[in-house]
């Protein structure tokens, strides 16, 4: 369990002002990684009103800008590199949803019982290693794949040369995410 204190709340306050969700489209694995392409597409689908702030560390900054200044999405706010691991997770555990791959930030999510969708390219939740957040989901490729999981930890790059197991994830399936967060409202 992770303790954020009254100043990490206090710091990210202005971040809460309109329903928000984060995403963090980094990992230190590639092929733990959730393509930018796939990431700006589903924001350019999220209605217009529900704010995306893109996190993660320092080294993550750029990767989320390149996600902020290509979508045509306009509340997408990056704050990857601008908040403390503590400061993340409050933030976290006050958004309507958190997207994040098979990575730290899942875990950061679970820590604070935030909710959590975790998507998996390259490696599967069978692993042990899913979100454990009362609200969570699980988003992954659809139909098995040959070559899938490629590894416990993922890989710089896709051993096939395809990485079909994250470019064939739909939007739709992250979409349904939010659909059922409005349902269940």
């Amino acid at each position: 369990v992770l303790h954020p204190t009254s100043t990490d709340f206090a710091f990210i306050r202005p971040f809460q002002q309109q329903p928000y969700i984060c995403i963090a489209p980094a990992s230190v694995w590639f092929t733990k990684q959730y393509p930018a392409q796939k990431w700006i597409s589903f924001i350019n689908q999220l209605p217009p009103n529900l704010v995306t702030h893109p996190i993660g560390a320092p080294g993550d900054h750029d990767l989320c800008d390149h996600i902020r200044t290509t979508a045509t999405h306009t509340s997408v706010v990056n704050l990857a590199g601008k908040l403390s691991f503590l400061q993340s997770a409050a933030l976290q555990k006050g958004a309507l949803m958190n997207f994040v791959n098979d990575s730290a930030p899942m875990h950061f999510a679970s820590a604070v019982n935030a909710p959590t969708t975790a998507v998996y390219c390259s490696t599967l939740p069978s692993f042990g290693f899913g979100p454990l957040s009362t609200v969570r989901f699980i988003v992954e490729k659809p139909e098995p794949l040959y070559c899938r999981p490629c590894g416990l930890h993922g890989h710089k790059a896709c051993p096939e040369g395809h990485f079909r197991c994250a470019l064939e994830i739909r939007d739709e399936q992250l979409l349904e995410v939010i659909r059922s967060m409005v349902i269940s409202q």
